[in-house]
């Protein structure tokens, strides 16, 4: 006999309810930053790999590590004014971050953006399959919204 609070669901019920299904995957960092390499040696000593790497010139200009389900990202500030300078212009805070989010369904959550927000990227599909939307945040964040392809 189920309790007054308990409840049972199944994977097929929650299919049958989409709006019950987890629409946010997982969260990344990206670290925007002069210079890539110094980074590296640290991260490698701390059990991170690189398991993506995009050159920007004769250096790196952007970079994944990973260990145990964990992702950084970096990116130099000379990547990213070549990609979209409009991520580094308006108000941004002391110490401002860039925040990567991939999601389940990227229709669904560009649907939920606020009528008023600072939209850097309104939807692009990038060379590596991704549909992405980039947004200020009211402190001055870039914040990424992504569906892999």
């Amino acid at each position: 006999m189920r309790g007054v609070f308990s409840f049972h669901f199944s994977y097929r019920s929650l299919r049958a309810r989409p709006n019950l299904l987890p629409m946010y995957k997982k969260v990344t960092p990206v670290l925007l930053v002069d210079a890539i390499e110094p980074v590296i040696p640290f991260w490698e000593a701390l059990g991170f790999a690189r398991t993506a790497e995009v050159p920007h010139g004769d250096r790196l200009g952007f970079l994944i590590l990973a260990a145990d389900g964990i992702e950084v990202m970096y990116q130099t500030f000379d990547s990213v004014r070549a990609d979209e300078p409009r991520s580094l212009e308006g108000p941004r805070a002391p110490g401002a971050a860039m925040v990567y989010i991939e999601v389940a369904d990227f229709d669904a959550v560009s649907k939920r953006v606020p009528a008023r927000s600072d939209v850097i990227v309104a939807k692009r599909t990038t060379f590596y399959g991704a549909t992405e939307m980039f947004l200020r945040d009211p402190a001055g964040n870039v914040i990424g919204f992504a569906q892999m392809g």
